[in-house]
């Protein structure tokens, strides 16, 4: 006698459509196109993780870029400038301290000055 696959196939359309709450449509509510979006969702999930990480390193670029150039300097020429002076300062780092401590800022931007005129 042929088995059916009864609470077992019952749980793992219950787990697919529990992921799948909120979709619009057939997307939350129809087997087959709750597989498809899933897989496709997984695969943007997946892609977007990294994009996220390049999305922030351009925001924290631009906000140094325009700290340094009100300071009289470009962001490449500071960037330089830190490698020179050896100061070991992170992106994300550079444009907090832009924002919050303007000053702690100057004191960067005028050693990486010293650094380029030696």
């Amino acid at each position: 006698m042929r088995t059916s696959k009864g609470a077992a196939r019952t749980k793992a359309k219950r787990r697919l459509f529990k992921r799948a709450k909120g979709y619009r449509g057939g997307r939350s509510n129809m087997l087959r196109t709750v597989k498809e979006t899933l897989i496709r969702s997984g695969v943007f999930a997946f892609r977007d993780r990294r994009v996220k990480k390049r999305t922030w390193r351009r925001l924290w670029i631009t906000r140094i870029n325009a700290a340094c150039r009100q300071r009289g300097l470009r962001y490449s020429e500071f960037i330089h400038g830190l490698k020179k002076a050896g100061v070991e300062l992170d992106r994300k780092s550079l444009s907090e301290i832009a924002i919050c401590d303007p000053a702690g800022f100057d004191v960067i931007v005028e050693s990486v000055k010293e650094s380029l005129a030696a």
